[in-house]
């Protein structure tokens, strides 16, 4: 009988896996097409950079929603998914090659709802604050405060984790919870690489405070994505035919893997096309991946 290897995700959960094999080099999307129903896409490092979108990419989608069926976008920005495809227009990204949209920031308002009206104490930038719109929330200091909501570091161009020990630190001695809305360590803003909640979380949970979770690898979000996947395609589609794309290996990848999808890695994105690393890093945490791109193409 062959051993299994158990480990322990990043939201806790065992797993029992086989030994670990690479993952298969694939020409493009249209090689894998046929075999899948619907597609779950991470947005930023697969679809754009933040500066820039990805032509040849967005081509592949939009010839995938044509030819197979559904495209939902899954994305861990902190914003409600109405504020998404603004977004896009900043960027240049078309309106052409999806169906539906849900964000790390749709399944934080619910866990946001039931806490209101707070008061919270609110870490991230000013541009993450249609998050609250709809919510009636009061914000106040740290030390009035009864859980942190963050949805990044209030200046990713400039601060690290780093600069936020002193305030987290506060914050464990006073017990407060934090709920993140955007569990991404990093991501790649056209050519720098900027630190996200996601770092935040992990530092904070390193002090032994108290993180809530509610994007990718989470439950929360991908029971949004399947709702939306069944309501546009009009039938409960089988996860054996649902690919999920994704460029972070903690978060989609690891995502895809705890839902049960076959996941296509897009290697230039947040770990920048480094096969050799990316494939310790899979080897190291047990992640599998059925598929690799350097970047989306049909």
């Amino acid at each position: 009988m062959t051993a299994c290897k158990l480990f322990i995700d990043l939201s806790g959960v065992k797993h029992y896996l086989t030994p670990m094999t690479d993952f298969t080099d694939i020409a493009g999307l249209g090689q894998i097409a046929d075999q899948y129903d619907a597609l779950l896409v991470d947005i930023w490092g697969v679809v754009h950079n933040g500066r820039v979108p990805f032509v040849d990419a967005i081509e592949a989608l939009e010839r995938f929603r044509s030819d197979r069926g559904p495209i939902v976008l899954i994305s861990n920005s902190p914003r409600p998914s109405v504020a998404i495809p603004a977004q896009f227009d900043e960027v240049g990204v078309p309106h052409t090659f999806y169906d539906a949209i849900v964000t790390s920031g749709d399944a934080t308002i619910d866990e946001l709802a039931r806490r209101a009206p707070g008061p919270a104490f609110k870490l991230g930038p000013a541009r993450d604050d249609r998050l609250y719109a709809d919510l009636d929330l009061n914000f106040t200091d740290l030390e009035s405060a009864k859980f942190i909501t963050c949805t990044g570091l209030f200046d990713d161009e400039n601060e690290t984790p780093d600069d936020y020990a002193e305030l987290l630190g506060e914050a464990r001695e006073l017990g407060l919870p934090l709920v993140c809305a955007n569990p991404d360590i990093r991501v790649k803003r056209g050519d720098q690489m900027i630190y996200c909640g996601g770092a935040l979380a992990q530092s904070y949970e390193d002090m032994g405070g108290e993180v809530i979770y509610a994007g990718k690898p989470h439950k929360p979000i991908y029971r949004l994505s399947r709702a939306w996947i069944k309501e546009i395609a009009g039938y409960e589609v089988d996860k054996s035919k649902v690919l999920a794309l994704g460029d972070n290996i903690h978060t989609d990848l690891l995502g895809a893997q705890n839902e049960g999808y076959d996941c296509l890695f897009v290697a230039d994105g947040v770990h920048e096309n480094n096969a050799p690393a990316v494939k310790d890093l899979l080897r190291k945490h047990g992640i599998f991946v059925k598929y690799m791109l350097p970047s989306l193409a049909w």
